[in-house]
C-alpha cells in the first residue's frame, strides 16, 4: 500500500492518476498520518516529502493548478523510480485530439511539440506521432451527421486469451446458443436496416468484429454474412466493409470465399505475436506456421487489404521475441498493422492470476521502449505511416496503440470510431452504440446486454431502446 498525505483533497484523483502510472495496480490510500509521501500544494510551490527529503516544484501560473500538481508528482516519481514514461502526464485515451485542435488553430509543428513537452512533459517522438496522426485524420474525420458506421459483434472465440476482458465466450462451451444468438442478431440487423433506410442515412463503414466472427462454423458464418450484406452493403455505396477474422485457426477457405462473395474489402488476421511459446502461454491454439498459411490463402483469393494486430509487452516476451515477430511480419508484408500495448484489464484472467500471485514476467520500461522502437522501424520498412492511435488504462509501460498503413489501406472505421465524430450503430451482445451530436460536440451511448443468453431473450428491448436514442438525433 502507498499512503499519501495531501493538503487539498480536490487533487486526490490527479495525484492518484500519476502514482498509478509508475506502479502496476497500486493500492493507494490518502491518510493524515503514518504516510509514505506528503504532497503539499502551496501558493507558489508544490512540495513532496518522503521522510526527511523534500522535492520542490515551482508552480507555473500559466497552467491550471491541477495540471501543475500532476507535473510535480510525475517529476518526483520519474526522478525517484528512474522510469522513462514517454507520454508524461497525458493520460487521456485520445492524445492526438490535442494535436488536431492545435493544428486547426494554426499552430506549427514545432509549437505543438513545445506545448506537449512543456505542459505534459511528453517526449518529442510522442508529440510528433500525435501530429502525424492528426494530419492523416483531419481530411477523413466525419463532418455530416447523416453519415454513419455500423458495427456487428460476435461474442464467441475459439478460446479466451489470458489478457481478454471482452464478451468473448469460448465457443466449445456455447454451441447450444450459437444458433439462437445468430437468429437474434439477424433480427436486430433487419430492424436497424429498416430504420436506416427509413431515415435515408448514409452508411460509410460496416465493421464485423468481436470476439472472433470466424469462430462459428462455415454454414453459420455464411448465414450471418448474407444477413449483413443484404441489410447494409448491397446497393449501398459503402466505402469500407471490414471483417476482423481474428485467429488463423478459425479462418477457413470457405469463410474467406463467403467474405469475397459478400463484398468484404478489408480483413484483419491477428497473430498478436510470432512466437509459438508465447501463443501457447496466452491461450491461443494457432501457430506461427498457421499465420503464414492463412495469410497466403487470403492473398490467393484476392484480398489486397489485410491488417495484422500485434501486442507489445506480452507475458514472458523479451526484445528477442519482438525482433522475431517484426522479422516474420516483414516477411508476410501485410497492408496495415496495428500495434497494441499490453493492457492488463481487471476483468481478465491475467489480472486475476496476478492478484493470486501467479508470477508473469512482464518486460521492464526500458525494454518496452526498445520493443516499441522495433515496431516503429517495422512500419518504416513496410512503407507505412501512422493513421490512428489511442491509449488505454493500465497499459504496461504507459504506452499506446497505433495503426500504421500503406497509402490507401487505412481503416476508415478505426478513425471514425476513435475520433468520435460519427454515429456508430452497434449490434450484438455487449455492442455499444454511440450517437454523435456534431453541432453540440457531444455523444450519447447505449450498450446492449453483455450476457449472450440475456441478449437473446431481450433483443426486442435492445432494438427499441436503440431506436429511441437514435430518434433524439434523427427523429
Amino acid at each position: 500500500m502507498i499512503k499519501v498525505k495531501l493538503n487539498n483533497a480536490q487533487f486526490n484523483y490527479d495525484v492518484y492518476q500519476m502514482i498509478n502510472l509508475f506502479f502496476l495496480f497500486p493500492d493507494i490510500k490518502f491518510v493524515e498520518e503514518n504516510y509514505d509521501f506528503n504532497v503539499n500544494v502551496k501558493e507558489e510551490v508544490i512540495e513532496i516529502q518522503k521522510e526527511s527529503k523534500i522535492f520542490k516544484y515551482k508552480i507555473n501560473k500559466s497552467y491550471k493548478l491541477k495540471e501543475e500538481v500532476k507535473k510535480a508528482v510525475f517529476l518526483y516519481f520519474s526522478k525517484n523510480t528512474t522510469q522513462e514514461l514517454p507520454w508524461g502526464t497525458l493520460i487521456g485515451i485520445r492524445p492526438s485530439k490535442r494535436a488536431l485542435e492545435l493544428l486547426q488553430k494554426g499552430f506549427s509543428d514545432d509549437a505543438i511539440i513545445a506545448d506537449f513537452k512543456e505542459k505534459y512533459i511528453a517526449r518529442e517522438d510522442k508529440a510528433k506521432l500525435c501530429i502525424d496522426v492528426a494530419k492523416f485524420e483531419r481530411n477523413i474525420v466525419n463532418k455530416d451527421k447523416d453519415n454513419i458506421s455500423v458495427y456487428i459483434g460476435m461474442p464467441f472465440c475459439p478460446t479466451r486469451c489470458i489478457y481478454c476482458s471482452f464478451a468473448s465466450n469460448p465457443i466449445a462451451k456455447c454451441k447450444n446458443i450459437v444458433e439462437p444468438y445468430l437468429e437474434a442478431l439477424s433480427l436486430e440487423i433487419k430492424s436497424i436496416s429498416s430504420y436506416i433506410k427509413k431515415k435515408k442515412l448514409n452508411i460509410e463503414c460496416v465493421y464485423f468484429g468481436g470476439g472472433t466472427p470466424t469462430s462459428v462454423n462455415d454454414e453459420q458464418f455464411e448465414f450471418i454474412m448474407k444477413c449483413i450484406y443484404e441489410a447494409f452493403t448491397e446497393n449501398n455505396n459503402v466505402k469500407e466493409f471490414t471483417v476482423e477474422c481474428g485467429r488463423p485457426d478459425s479462418i477457413t477457405l470457405v469463410k474467406l470465399k463467403s467474405m469475397k462473395k459478400y463484398g468484404v474489402d478489408r480483413i484483419s488476421i491477428n497473430p498478436q505475436t510470432m512466437n509459438d511459446d508465447t501463443l501457447k502461454l496466452i491461450g491461443r491454439n494457432h501457430s506461427v506456421k498457421d499465420v503464414f498459411e492463412t495469410f497466403d490463402m487470403a492473398r490467393k483469393l484476392g484480398f489486397d487489404n489485410i491488417n495484422m494486430d500485434l501486442i507489445v509487452g506480452l507475458p514472458g516476451e523479451k526484445i528477442s521475441h519482438m525482433t522475431k515477430t517484426c522479422d516474420k511480419i516483414f516477411e508476410i508484408k501485410p497492408d496495415s498493422i496495428t500495434i497494441h500495448g499490453m493492457s492488463i484489464k481487471r476483468a481478465s484472467r491475467l489480472h486475476e492470476n496476478m492478484l493470486n500471485n501467479y508470477k508473469f514476467e512482464i518486460p521492464g520500461q526500458d525494454e518496452l521502449n526498445q520493443m516499441y522502437e522495433l515496431t516503429v522501424n517495422l512500419s518504416k520498412k513496410l512503407n507505412m505511416e501512422p493513421y490512428y492511435m489511442y491509449r488505454q488504462k493500465n497499459m504496461v509501460g504507459s504506452m499506446e496503440n497505433v495503426g500504421y498503413t500503406r497509402p490507401g489501406k487505412e481503416g476508415i472505421y478505426n478513425i471514425q470510431m476513435i475520433e468520435e465524430r460519427q454515429t456508430v450503430i452497434a449490434l450484438g451482445a455487449d455492442a455499444v452504440c454511440k450517437v454523435v451530436f456534431l453541432d453540440e460536440n457531444r455523444h450519447e451511448r447505449f450498450a446492449n446486454i453483455k450476457d449472450v443468453r440475456e441478449y437473446i431473450k431481450r433483443v426486442d428491448e435492445m432494438i427499441e431502446k436503440k431506436i429511441s436514442l437514435l430518434e433524439t438525433l434523427y427523429g
